[in-house]
C-alpha cells in the first residue's frame, strides 16, 4: 500500500471534507454539460429501443460494465426488458443470448474497448440495432452504432485524471435518462413497477389489498345490536381483534366496540354487568371498502388514531375486520 504524504496526525478534517465537496461539484458540472448535449441522438436511442420487439442488451468492460449492469437493471425495472452480457464471456459463446430481435447498448469510454468491439461484426452480420455510449464521438465504436450517446467529460473528478468518476458518472446519468424516458413514452405507472418489485415495499404497499390481510368468515368478529356488553367481550375474546361489529337486524353495520370503549365505559355510571351494547358502542365508525389497498388502510389507523377497521361492502354489510397487527404483519407500515 502507497504511504500517505499526510500522516493522520497532520491531516484535518476540513481537508477531506473539502476534497468531498470538491468531487460533488466536478461531477455536478459534468452533469450539467452532459445534460445540455441531450437531443436528436437521445430521441433516437429511444425509438430504436420503442421498435425493437425484444430486449435491451447491455455491454461493457471494467467500471464501464459495472455501469452498463446497473442500467439493465434500471430498464428492467421500468418497463423496458433488458439484461447484461460480459463482453468477454459473449465471445466465448454468450453470444447465444442475443437474439436478432434484441438492441444492444454498448458503454465504453474510450470507444476502443478490444472486447466490444471483438462483439461488432457478429451483431452486424445478426442485424441487431447498436447504441453505444463513448466519451469520443470518432471512436470506433461511435462510428459502427446506429446511435451514439455522448457522454465526454472534461474533467474527471480524481486530481490525477486517472480512475474513472465524472465520467462514470455520466454514463449512469444517460442510462437513467434513457430509462425514464422510455417509462414515460410507455405509460409505465407505479403499480406496473410494484409487479417487477414484489418482494420490496413499495410491491406491499401497491399490490397488497384489503381482502389479503382482512378476517373474515367465522373469523369476522360480529354482534347484533341488541346484545348485551357481555355477549360482545365474549366474542371479542373468541375472535382476539380486540373489537367487534355491530349490525342491525338486516345486517349492516351500525356501530363498533374496541377495548378503548370498555375502557372509556368502566369511568361512567353505566353498569357494564347489565348494559347492552348499543349503550357503549361507537356509533358510525370509520370503515373501509375491500376492494382497496391495504396501505390505504394503514393511513386511515394513522389519520384518526384507531388500531383496527371494519371492512364493508357496498351495502354496509361488515365482509372483514383488521387491525395495525395485521398491517405490521404484512410489512405494510
Amino acid at each position: 500500500m502507497a504511504a500517505s504524504p499526510l500522516s493522520l496526525d497532520t491531516l484535518r478534517d476540513t481537508d477531506l471534507v473539502a476534497s468531498g465537496r470538491r468531487v460533488f461539484e466536478i461531477e455536478r458540472t459534468e452533469l450539467d454539460r452532459v445534460g445540455g448535449r441531450i437531443g436528436a441522438e437521445f430521441a433516437a436511442a429511444c425509438r430504436l429501443v420503442l421498435a425493437s420487439p425484444g430486449r435491451v442488451v447491455t455491454t461493457g468492460m471494467g467500471k464501464s460494465g459495472h455501469i452498463a449492469r446497473k442500467i439493465a437493471a434500471t430498464l428492467a425495472s421500468t418497463g423496458t426488458p433488458s439484461f447484461y452480457v460480459h463482453p468477454g464471456e459473449a465471445g466465448h459463446g454468450d453470444l447465444g443470448m442475443i437474439t436478432e430481435d434484441d438492441v444492444v447498448l454498448a458503454l465504453s469510454y474510450s470507444g476502443e474497448s478490444d472486447e466490444v468491439l471483438m462483439l461488432l461484426p457478429v451483431l452486424k452480420r445478426q442485424g441487431n440495432p447498436l447504441i453505444s455510449m463513448t466519451g469520443r464521438p470518432q471512436s470506433s465504436l461511435a462510428k459502427a452504432a446506429d446511435v451514439h450517446l455522448d457522454v465526454n467529460v472534461d474533467h474527471e473528478a480524481c486530481p490525477l485524471a486517472l480512475a474513472p468518476t465524472s465520467s462514470t458518472t455520466a454514463s449512469l446519468a444517460m442510462g437513467d435518462a434513457l430509462a425514464v424516458a422510455l417509462l414515460d413514452a410507455r405509460g409505465f405507472t407505479a403499480d406496473d413497477f410494484a409487479r417487477s418489485h414484489p418482494a420490496g415495499s413499495l410491491g406491499r404497499r401497491l399490490l397488497l389489498h384489503i381482502t389479503d390481510v382482512m378476517h373474515s368468515g367465522a373469523d369476522l368478529p360480529s354482534v347484533p345490536e341488541d346484545a348485551s356488553l357481555s355477549q360482545a367481550l365474549m366474542e371479542m375474546s373468541r375472535k382476539r381483534l380486540g373489537m367487534t361489529s355491530v349490525v342491525d337486524a338486516d345486517g349492516r353495520l351500525v356501530g363498533l366496540f374496541t377495548d378503548g370503549d370498555l375502557r372509556r365505559a368502566l369511568d361512567t355510571d353505566v353498569d357494564v354487568r347489565t348494559a347492552g351494547i348499543a349503550q357503549v358502542m361507537t356509533r358510525g365508525p370509520r370503515t373501509i371498502g375491500a376492494d382497496q389497498l391495504a396501505v390505504e388502510a394503514a393511513r386511515l389507523l394513522e389519520k384518526h388514531k384507531i388500531n383496527g377497521l371494519i371492512v364493508v361492502d357496498g351495502d354496509n354489510r361488515p365482509v372483514g375486520a383488521l387491525n395495525i397487527h395485521d398491517l405490521l404483519r404484512a410489512k405494510v407500515v
